[in-house]
């Protein structure tokens, strides 16, 4: 699963278009009942879905449609892709767009280009923004009151605390309303309100020293730091296997659900995948707090991801892994449940050199990571393709051997021409 992909974002759309509109499932249909599921997921499901969604606009029965994309900027996969086709339906005439970003010149160029555009810039416009958040904050504390059965001298000590340290930003509100939902009723909130200090980089800065103060700090930086290293959200199964063979405790999955909840202020979980409550929040560990998430640097977590992702595949890959007994299984045919041999291993089976890569600090690689590479490459090479094939990531592991390729070209200790490929 990618949320900061482009595709998703379009798929997301058509689905919302269909639920709405059911008579323009048809559009869908004509090309799912020739392709399969592959329509949506392989390497060529951007082009099939834009074609679906231009033929969902130019539907006469489709009425006047907003669309919402919020957080533009956080879309890693296909951002171009996605700018384009903001930019192409900007004048579509049932169609409206609304995104929300921050200012990257690559967003700003594209979406300047386009016709009939009305940028709102939140830094001119502080006091309709801080207007939105008194807002949410009366929302929050009406709820919390309600729920807390707060009186009224507490209810407005809280109300004051947020107004006054928010600094107009939605996520620290809904950071400390969070924080305040979880908290015991008979816990003395004003001591707890002083525990927020105003601002995001500050309350991130105190939940850290929340984490470094706690009786499982290990846990909890270990897997601050995995979060921040690996390269999409996770499902718990696919960290407890990356955190499973570290030398700091045993990991089982209601540990590591547990954790997560000590980590609430940085991560959250939804259905059963972890990522980030926001990306400010990983930019915070990556660029003020990496020296306190990362035992050796963030190079050594990439090692550690990339060491336990070959004994992940070695341990797990096997031929016909999902037992489907025929080399040529229909893929369209494979259940979501066939798949469950390879839940641990899904992530480690695309990511696994592109954690290699980056944990590297020079152009030469390390000589002590190519002989597991080779002896993984050499017993292993087919189990993994197989596994690539049956998660339909086929493409990405072929981008992921090019660039094995050329990290290996320089390298004065191995021959890359004997890639077994």
């Amino acid at each position: 699963m990618r949320i900061n992909s482009a595709t998703p974002v379009l798929r997301g759309l058509i689905y919302s278009l269909v639920e709405k509109y059911p008579s323009l499932l048809r559009h869908v249909r004509a090309r799912y009942d020739s392709a399969g599921k592959d329509l949506f997921e392989d390497v060529n499901a951007w082009s099939a879905l834009m074609s679906i969604f231009t033929q969902i606009l130019e539907d006469s029965s489709l009425e006047s449609t907003f669309f919402v994309i919020d957080a533009l900027d956080e879309c890693r996969d296909g951002l171009q892709d996605l700018l384009d086709l903001i930019a192409e339906n900007s004048t579509t005439p049932k169609t409206r767009w609304v995104v929300s970003s921050r200012n990257e010149y690559e967003i700003t160029e594209c979406l300047d280009s386009a016709t009939q555009v009305a940028p709102v810039s939140l830094e001119l416009n502080e006091a309709s923004v801080s207007e939105a958040v008194n807002a949410f904050i009366q929302h929050k504390v009406d709820s919390l009151a309600k729920k807390k059965r707060y009186d009224e001298k507490i209810t407005a000590i809280v109300k004051h605390h947020l107004l006054s340290n928010s600094q107009d930003t939605f996520l620290w509100v809904a950071l400390v309303w969070k924080n305040l939902d979880q908290t015991p009723r008979w816990v003395d909130v004003t001591k707890k309100l002083k525990t927020f200090p105003p601002g995001l980089d500050a309350l991130y800065r105190q939940m850290i020293n929340q984490v470094r103060d706690s009786v499982y700090t290990e846990l909890c930086k270990r897997i601050l730091g995995t979060m921040t290293a690996v390269f999409r959200p996770v499902t718990l199964c696919e960290l407890k296997a990356l955190l499973e063979g570290r030398n700091d405790g045993f990991y089982d999955l209601q540990t590591l659900f547990d954790m997560i909840g000590v980590c609430g202020s940085f991560l959250t979980l939804r259905e059963n995948t972890v990522t980030f409550v926001h990306q400010s929040a990983k930019d915070f560990l990556l660029k003020k707090a990496s020296n306190e998430i990362f035992f050796r640097g963030i190079e050594a977590e990439h090692h550690a991801i990339f060491v336990q992702s070959l004994q992940i595949m070695r341990k797990t890959l096997r031929r016909d892994i999902c037992g489907l007994k025929s080399p040529g299984f229909p893929i369209e045919q494979v259940r979501h449940q066939d798949l469950d041999p390879l839940a641990t291993t899904r992530y480690s089976c695309v990511y696994w050199i592109d954690h290699l890569r980056d944990s590297q600090s020079n152009e030469d690689p390390d000589p002590d990571i190519l002989g597991p590479v080779d002896l993984f490459l050499q017993q292993d090479y087919l189990y993994w393709l197989e596994a690539l094939s049956l998660l339909q990531s086929l493409s990405e592991g072929i981008a992921a051997i090019l660039r094995l390729e050329l990290l290996l070209q320089v390298s004065s200790h191995y021959d890359f021409q004997d890639l077994p490929y």
